[in-house]
């Protein structure tokens, strides 16, 4: 869910080795929403400025991340995973995803493609609330990278649709 989280305006690569990086900075073998939801602010924010910076923004995305473990601890008892475990279905899951610090429309989306395509988790229409994302052989998002060869598809997908974007502004 961190790398989720970190993953805008870095390299995904950079987004998803964060976590790792951040639980080294702690001195743990595994993270803790509880632990990361209490820590000093501002010695969090110092974690996450260390160079190698954790993220381009480490101020900003260091209160993301303490608020995103404040809900899992307030809304989940602290088990990340007990918000797609106790989710009745798709809607379910995109709704409790939709809901935390930091994760948008897209990001959950994305992440429940990403369960989804390569976690096995599966409630019934997933697929439908993962959006586009969720479609089979999809070549889109972190949820499509197994290898090489799919990391630079997804990474020519995500170049088309910048150039895209910025072709349709006036």
């Amino acid at each position: 869910m961190l790398g989720m989280l970190l993953d805008q305006q870095i390299p995904l690569e950079k987004a998803f080795v964060g976590p790792y990086r951040l639980a080294e900075r702690m001195g743990v073998q595994r993270l803790d929403a509880a632990q990361i939801a209490d820590y000093d602010p501002a010695a969090f924010a110092e974690l996450y400025a260390t160079p190698l910076a954790i993220h381009r923004f480490p101020g900003s995305m260091a209160e993301r991340t303490q608020k995103l473990a404040r809900a899992i601890v307030d809304e989940y008892d602290g088990d990340a995973a007990t918000i797609w475990t106790g989710a009745k279905d798709g809607k379910d899951l995109f709704k409790r995803l939709s809901a935390l610090p930091g994760f948008g429309k897209m990001k959950a989306q994305i992440f429940i493609a990403l369960l989804g395509k390569q976690f096995d988790v599966r409630p019934e229409g997933w697929r439908e609330a993962a959006g586009a994302y969720g479609e089979e052989g999809s070549l889109r998002s972190v949820a499509d990278i197994r290898d090489a060869a799919s990391l630079a598809k997804v990474r020519e997908f995500k170049k088309q649709m910048k150039a895209d974007a910025k072709a349709a502004k006036p």
